[in-house]
């Protein structure tokens, strides 16, 4: 099973690098193969400077499995979404139509809606975004600010998670559902992900849209 993540310039690290190491755990006790793909297949760089080497261009990339699509800053979102053919969204669609499962973390979640894949879906992103994904009049947002979303209907399977830190959380149900719950929980204790945070803040209201692509 092959598992592909299409990173781009400005790109969120943790959407990408977070779920990649629960999915290199995953993939030691199950038939679970991860790849990174750019436009170009070269190098890209993080929103916070930390360089990911791709191992395919969009042109190379063989048949996914499993789509991830992570967020990044919004003036890379603006410039992918601003075009509807854009290489990236192209790139989305293509794979899409063969995958078992698409997913988004983040932000993601808005690059799937412009590329016309959460049609019909229940999908959530980050919170500060919910009125952009709610700018698509076909997709059920959630607004109970939910760690991720499972969705599926007759043009796939979704699963679509919050923001940044919510991708490990996801990237966990993504392995329950493909390889079962001991899976799951063996890479959970492999990682030591049991989080108490020292710090409880609460999430405010989000704001209006503070992108614009059309």
């Amino acid at each position: 099973m092959r598992l592909g993540i299409p990173i781009y310039e400005g790109v969120n690290l943790l959407d990408v690098a977070g779920p990649l190491e629960m999915f290199y755990w995953a993939g030691q006790d199950n038939d679970l193969q991860t790849v990174l793909v750019s436009q170009d297949g070269g190098e890209v760089t993080s929103i916070n400077g930390v360089r990911f080497a791709a191992q395919a261009s969009f042109a190379e990339t063989p048949t996914l499995d499993v789509l991830w699509v992570p967020g990044g800053k919004p003036e890379a979102l603006e410039q992918i979404m601003t075009n509807p053919a854009h290489p990236y969204l192209e790139y989305l669609r293509q794979i899409a139509s063969r995958a078992t499962w698409v997913c988004s973390v983040c932000e993601g979640s808005l690059l799937l809606a412009r590329a016309g894949l959460l049609d019909g879906h229940d999908a959530t992103t980050h919170w500060y975004f919910t009125a952009c994904l709610q700018s698509f009049p076909g997709i059920k947002v959630d607004t109970e600010r939910k760690r991720f979303v499972v969705s599926s209907n007759a043009s796939g399977k979704r699963l679509t998670g919050g923001g940044i830190s919510a991708g490990l959380d996801e990237a966990l149900q993504l392995i329950i559902l493909l390889f079962g719950q001991k899976s799951a929980e063996d890479v959970q204790v492999t990682t030591q992900y049991f989080p108490i945070p020292p710090v409880m803040g609460s999430i405010p209201a989000s704001p209006s849209c503070p992108i614009r692509w059309t």
